[in-house]
């Protein structure tokens, strides 16, 4: 863990904010998987609400023994997929500038407290980032764990699949971000500059696409 940050008096409301995190060791007792785990995820679900707790920012950045549970959410309208870049002034300053197949994040503790499941908050979350004119349903897809970098290494990712019927859909103003509908083949040419999860998104789709 990061001893200067555990120790500063300067800490943000960031910093302090409680957010959904699991036991390294109870996620993965046999050791992680790398990529997304397709199969059962119901367990998964049921582990994460067993296993709980919420605990302040900066006490679990840096510190792999927790792993940070963050939605990751993939639009999908007929045959195109949501892809999006996040600049400069979007909140992880280690993926600015990079392209993301996710919408989402941390799960704080206000965002939880007697608000139903983790994929009534993916919906919310979807509908405070977005504006869509249509309905959609949420299929989960999987748990990603990426222990390649610092970012992966303390956080895994719940993706869930969102299945549109309209593709009237934009990034709302105030959230520094752009994006638009392509086919997994109009953003090949986005991989080597997409976010590690995103990599691993797009070659998990593309081979159920070849399936």
């Amino acid at each position: 863990m990061n001893k200067k940050l555990g120790t500063a008096k300067n800490l943000t409301e960031k910093d302090l904010e409680e957010v959904l995190v699991v036991a390294r060791e109870a996620l993965f007792p046999g050791g992680g998987h790398q990529g997304i785990k397709l199969e059962g995820l119901d367990e998964i679900m049921r582990l994460v609400s067993q296993e709980a707790q919420f605990l302040p920012r900066f006490k679990v950045e840096e510190d792999s023994t927790w792993q940070q549970i963050i939605p990751y959410l993939v639009f999908k309208y007929g045959d195109k997929y949501w892809l999006m870049k996040r600049t400069e002034k979007s909140g992880e300053k280690r993926l600015h500038n990079l392209y993301s197949l996710g919408i989402g994040g941390h799960v704080r503790r206000e965002d939880m407290e007697g608000k139903g499941s983790l994929l009534d908050w993916a919906k919310r979350e979807f509908e405070e980032e977005m504006n869509y004119q249509g309905e959609f349903k949420s299929i989960p897809l999987g748990l990603l764990n990426d222990d390649t970098n610092e970012v992966g290494q303390v956080h895994v990712g719940l993706v869930v699949m969102l299945e549109g019927n309209s593709g009237e859909i934009e990034i709302k103003e105030d959230h520094n971000q752009s994006g638009e509908l392509l086919t997994l083949s109009e953003m090949e040419k986005y991989f080597d500059q997409m976010e590690n999860w995103s990599k691993i998104v797009f070659e998990t789709l593309r081979r159920n696409d070849k399936n």
